[in-house]
C-alpha cells in the first residue's frame, strides 16, 4: 500500500530524480546516519547532485522527513478504515489490523523504520509521534472491546496486550528484509497465529 503524498508542486526536475526517488534515497540516509546526522550536503553527495537540485523539489531536509513520516502514517491509518476493521467482532477486527500492519510494514519498510526511530527532537517528529499515539489508542480500544465481548482469555490486561502485540510487530524492522525467504503473507500468518492462538478465549 502506498500512501499519497501531500499536494505539492510538480515538475520535471533533474533527469533521473523525481520526488519519489529523491525521497527514497533520503529515507535510506536518514535511517543509516540518523536524521540529525544528515545534512543537505550529505544528501547531495549520496544522490550525486547539487543541493540546489534537491531544493527544486523540497524546501529542505525537514520537508523530506515530513513527507517520509506522513507516508508511513497514512499507510497505517488507511488500514483502520478498511471494512474488516470497522465491522464484525472486535477480536476479528484486531486480528485483521495486526495482519495488515505487518503487510504495511513490509511494503513500506524504510518509511516505517524511520517512523519508529523518531524521538521528538523536531516539530515534525513531535507531530508524527502524536499521530502514532492516536494509532496506539485505536489499537488499545479494539483490545478493550474484544475483552468486553468475552473473546480474550480471562486475566489478560488489554493495555499491556496492545503494547506487547505491536511491540512484536514493530520489532520486525530490526531483522525483516525483503527477499530473504518466505512471503509477506507467510510472515503475517506467523505473527497472527503466534498472537491470537494465545489471546483468544477457548
Amino acid at each position: 500500500m502506498s500512501a499519497a503524498y501531500p499536494a505539492r508542486k510538480t515538475g520535471p526536475g533533474r533527469p533521473g530524480y523525481d520526488l519519489e526517488s529523491l525521497l527514497a534515497v533520503a529515507v535510506t540516509v536518514f535511517n543509516d546516519k540518523g536524521y540529525d546526522g544528515t545534512s543537505m550536503e550529505v544528501l547531495a553527495q549520496r544522490l550525486g547532485i547539487t543541493k540546489s537540485s534537491i531544493y527544486h523539489h523540497v524546501s529542505g531536509k525537514s520537508e523530506l522527513l515530513e513527507l517520509a513520516l506522513t507516508r508511513a502514517l497514512n499507510a497505517l491509518f488507511a488500514v483502520t478504515t478498511e471494512e474488516q476493521v470497522t465491522t464484525g467482532r472486535y477480536i476479528d477486527r484486531l486480528e485483521y489490523l495486526v495482519r495488515r500492519s505487518v503487510e504495511v510494514l513490509a511494503e513500506e519498510l524504510p518509511y516505517v523504520t524511520l517512523l519508529l526511530r523518531v524521538r521528538g527532537n523536531t516539530t515534525v517528529e513531535r507531530h508524527a509521534l502524536a499521530r502514532r499515539r492516536e494509532f496506539d489508542a485505536f489499537v488499545s480500544d479494539l483490545v478493550v472491546a474484544a475483552a468486553q465481548e468475552g473473546d480474550l482469555r480471562p486475566g489478560i490486561d488489554p493495555a499491556l496486550t496492545s503494547r506487547l502485540v505491536f511491540g512484536m510487530v514493530n520489532s520486525l524492522i530490526e531483522w525483516y528484509r525483503p527477499r530473504t525467504g518466505g512471503s509477506v503473507a507467510d510472515l503475517a500468518d506467523a505473527v497472527v497465529h503466534l498472537v491470537f492462538d494465545g489471546l483468544r478465549s477457548t
